[in-house]
């Protein structure tokens, strides 16, 4: 570390004494542990996600398994792109993460979601050498919020899984669809339809590795409506990373 990673950290330090970071998660102060805003208690609850799991959406299966490796979640998804990874299960602390992010302007919270990532078992080698792009807000939604969260994550896999990786925007969203949140998958797809389109002068290198990131890993409807548009522009080796899954 150089001396301005030093002093950064005896900065950090200093104003953590003054004014400790609190839990994201339970509101607790946070002293020690890995993270700097999920406390040692929470830390414990997150769920990394670890072999096997399904192919498509990245859910982890519990037990033996045998047979091809698709999630009954996964079974109708008819998926555009080849594989889903996803980092940790998002409920409790993971949850709250996100929720922070998303909804509190915590950009804050970017560090430990980038330790979090970093930690996640063989992720890193996953998206080596990947081209690596974010699911696009529309216009108006992302001057609402002031900053599109799948970008930032974008930022924050390329930085925790190593040199090699870029970020592209080819993707832009060109039908602002009310939120997803409450929708079946159906209603989510019918939503969906035709809401993304490629940029102007956008290219696609077809020999070159495209990972579509985005938040959460729903029902995929989102990442497919995406990966549909990257297809027929000539993407042919395309998979989908996620931070969280629920």
């Amino acid at each position: 570390m150089g001396l301005p990673g030093k002093l950064g950290g005896l900065w950090r330090a200093a104003g953590d004494l003054v004014f400790p970071p609190v839990c994201v998660h339970c509101g607790g102060l946070v002293e020690g542990g890995g993270l700097r805003h999920l406390c040692v208690r929470c830390e414990p609850l997150l769920a990394f996600v670890q072999p096997p799991h399904c192919r498509v959406c990245g859910h982890p299966f519990y037990g033996e398994v045998h047979g091809e490796r698709l999630c009954s979640h996964c079974a109708e998804l008819e998926p555009a792109f080849r594989e889903g990874r996803t980092c940790v299960l998002l409920k409790g602390p993971a949850r709250s993460l996100v929720h922070a992010l998303k909804y509190h302007r915590a950009l804050y919270v970017l560090e430990d979601i980038t330790a979090l990532i970093r930690a996640a078992p063989g992720l890193a080698g996953y998206l080596r050498g990947a081209v690596l792009v974010p699911v696009p807000l529309h216009p108006r939604k992302e001057r609402e919020r002031g900053y599109n969260q799948s970008r930032l994550l974008a930022g924050c896999f390329a930085e925790a899984a190593g040199p090699g990786l870029r970020v592209e925007e080819p993707l832009r969203r060109i039908v602002d669809t009310p939120t997803q949140t409450a929708f079946d998958r159906r209603t989510r797809q019918a939503n969906l339809k035709n809401a993304f389109a490629l940029r102007s002068r956008a290219a696609i290198t077809p020999t070159d590795h495209y990972v579509l990131i985005d938040d959460v890993f729903t029902t995929g409807s989102t990442l497919n409506a995406c990966a549909s548009v990257l297809r027929r522009a000539g993407c042919l080796n395309l998979d989908v990373v996620t931070f969280g899954h629920g």
